[in-house]
């Protein structure tokens, strides 16, 4: 007990000291959202928002959600329609600091759409807005889609963030060594140092690598002190950011005192990393102070402490809005909570639910579709570079070409000096030289390229390989399942999988890795649904016209899974009776656009079945991959059987 009442004091001293120095530190101003407010052009507001770093030093982001709504009114009266999008960028920002990542957004790609006719620092302030919202929401795809227009607008972008994501700790580590060590220098930079090795601690902390994290970290922690012992050479805005990341660095401390079990001694600089992110972010929605409050509780339950980490638990969930990742953490912590203090049922009910949540955060075949993605565009840089390469090469080619044609003029008038053939000797010993240097730099570009290609379809029959594997999970799942409607849906996933590897398989066996021949896939596919129904007798005749036909990846694999959910339901369907019958899918090229035609001569459907009120999982997923051709599914219940067509680019 007496140890507790010495954290406590300890913690409450940090916190007092904390405010304490930013209040010497912060001169009294005026407050920014009265700034803002006074000013009566959109663009002057746009600009003030986006580059004031402090803007909720007095005011919190909610009250400056309620104050820009009057502006927003006013331009929406005059049908400023320009007004009205800055107003609503900073709607989007201000969603993302109180962390209603959802709204932020839906607003944020309405916006999108409209962003061509703007201008480039407006669309700067809206890229990096989403980019950030989905960050949070883990749309690292809509992130490297986001980051892609950055690129093309002439802004630096890295990875590492995205790597770290994803859990590729390591990759994330080097990539940000890679793009940030430079900076360094000779360590003079005391902010700089700190917060680099604060990131690269962070990053083997994540890892697992306890000790080297430890290393980095009090690294980290003596740098920041250093700058903070000079306080009188910095101003106040930096010793506030200071402040901020020495407490950032503190929590890091306390997370390697807590994975090394010195729980009493981990407490005190989790607390501090608290404090000092509740100081700096007044106002906003922090997640990680979340994250710390789940710490502590840990802390306080391994020192028996329950009545601390229950009341940690508490504030998470009465202050927060948990992402699903930090649910499950505090599902988990809940569990051991009520364990410890003997409440069985309680335990077991937030077991259960840890248990269900977790489970359902299956990352794997996300994980890998997206460092296909991150792959991609790190292959897009490499060909951009080559491309540049390649130029350059030629423009070399064309002066060396010139530079020969100077020395052969020279000679032929110089032919009879002894001196002017020793320099076309020189010349021509140079330029063979260069057309040596230029022979070798065109092999390892040639070079480059096959490994690019070798690496692709490893990547590609990689993923058909972890799908089929996924595959055979669901293979096993059956096997253990007993409900009728739960092995039908296994049996549904199974089927969508091995639509998807078999895309990935006819890639790497192509020859050209951007595009696939659907002639053969959707032979091989519907070859495939063949084999799993001619076990219960049916005799279907499948009629393919798909020779003109050759997709890329990204329209294959919905046109695929169209497929696979179309077919599956006429066996199971369409022809119950006699179990015999036609099937006819045609995929053509009409007028600069792709025709998808799909018909069976089964049963057809229902009478009074309405397609578009129906809540079948198969029809949904296939309107919804018709949209995401950018189309419009059409169905045809006039004529015998079924009718299914789409026109898409």
């Amino acid at each position: 007990m007496g140890k507790l009442i010495k954290i406590s004091v300890y913690f409450l001293f940090i916190f007092g000291t904390s405010l304490n120095v930013v209040a010497q530190n912060y001169d009294p101003i005026e407050d920014p959202l009265e700034v803002f407010m006074e000013m009566k052009d959109a663009d002057q507001r746009v600009n003030y928002f986006f580059e004031t770093k402090r803007r909720y030093s007095v005011s919190s982001a909610y009250s400056w959600l309620d104050s820009i709504n009057e502006p927003l009114i006013t331009a929406e009266k005059r049908n400023d329609s320009v007004a009205v999008f800055k107003y609503k960028l900073m709607l989007s920002e201000l969603y993302y600091d109180v962390g209603n990542y959802d709204k932020g957004a839906l607003i944020g790609e309405e916006l999108l759409h409209k962003l061509k006719k703007l201008d480039r620092p407006i669309k700067v302030y809206l890229l990096y807005t989403l980019d950030k919202i989905y960050k949070e929401l883990q749309l690292h795809d809509k992130q490297l889609e986001i980051r892609r227009q950055l690129k093309g607008l002439g802004e630096k972008v890295v990875l590492y963030d995205i790597y770290a994501e994803l859990g590729l700790y390591r990759q994330a580590m080097m990539e940000y060594t890679i793009a940030n060590k430079s900076k360094l220098g000779n360590g003079e930079d005391k902010f700089y140092k700190a917060e680099y090795y604060n990131n690269l601690g962070t990053y083997l902390l994540k890892d697992g690598s306890i000790y080297t994290a430890l290393k980095d970290i009090e690294i980290a922690h003596q740098s920041i002190m250093d700058y903070l012992n000079n306080e009188s050479l910095i101003s106040s805005e930096d010793f506030n950011e200071a402040i901020y990341l020495k407490g950032q660095i503190e929590s890091n401390l306390g997370k390697c005192k807590m994975f090394q079990n010195k729980f009493d001694e981990a407490i005190p600089y989790l607390e501090a990393g608290v404090s000092s992110s509740r100081v700096y972010d007044k106002g906003r929605y922090s997640k990680s102070t979340v994250n710390l409050w789940g710490n502590l509780a840990e802390c306080y339950m391994e020192i028996n402490n329950l009545d601390m980490a229950k009341s940690y638990l508490d504030s998470i969930v009465t202050t927060q809005k948990l992402v699903k990742s930090t649910t499950v953490n505090y599902n988990r912590l809940r569990a051991n909570l009520y364990l410890r203090d003997s409440a069985l049922d309680s335990a077991s009910i937030f077991f259960n639910r840890y248990v269900k949540l977790k489970d359902s955060l299956d990352y794997s075949s996300r994980k890998k579709q997206l460092l296909s993605l991150l792959v991609q565009f790190d292959l897009n840089n490499q060909k951009e570079t080559i491309e540049r390469q390649r130029l350059n090469l030629e423009k070399n080619k064309t002066e060396i070409l010139e530079r020969e044609k100077a020395i052969y003029l020279s000679v032929s008038a110089l032919i009879l000096c002894f001196i002017c053939v020793i320099g076309l000797v020189v010349a021509y010993l140079k330029s063979l030289k260069n057309k040596r240097l230029i022979e070798n730099q065109k092999q390892i570009i040639e070079n480059s390229l096959i490994e690019k290609d070798s690496l692709l379809k490893e990547i590609h029959h990689r993923v058909k390989n972890n799908l089929q594997v996924v595959s055979s999970l669901l293979s096993i799942q059956t096997k253990n399942t007993r409900s009728k409607s739960a092995i039908n849906a296994l049996e549904e996933g199974k089927s969508r999988v091995k639509a998807m590897a078999l895309i990935h398989q006819k890639l790497y066996q192509n020859e050209d890795l951007s595009v696939i021949k659907m002639q053969e896939y959707i032979e091989s596919l519907s070859a495939s649904i063949q084999s799993v129904y001619k076990k219960g007798g049916f005799r279907i005749n499948i009629h393919i016209d798909a020779h003109s036909a050759a997709l890329d990846v990204d329209r294959a694999i919905p046109i695929g899974l169209i497929l696979n959910e179309l077919i599956s339901n006429s066996f199971k369907y369409a022809f119950e009776g006699e179990k015999t019958g036609n099937i006819f899918i045609q995929l053509k090229e009409e007028n600069g656009h792709l025709l998808f035609d799909y018909k069976d001569d089964g049963i057809g459907l229902p009478p009074g079945f309405d397609v578009d009120s129906s809540g079948s999982m198969g029809l949904n997923l296939i309107r919804r991959l018709a949209n995401q051709l950018r189309s419009i599914l059409n169905v045809d219940t006039d004529v015998n059987g079924v009718h299914f067509w789409f026109v898409f680019k």
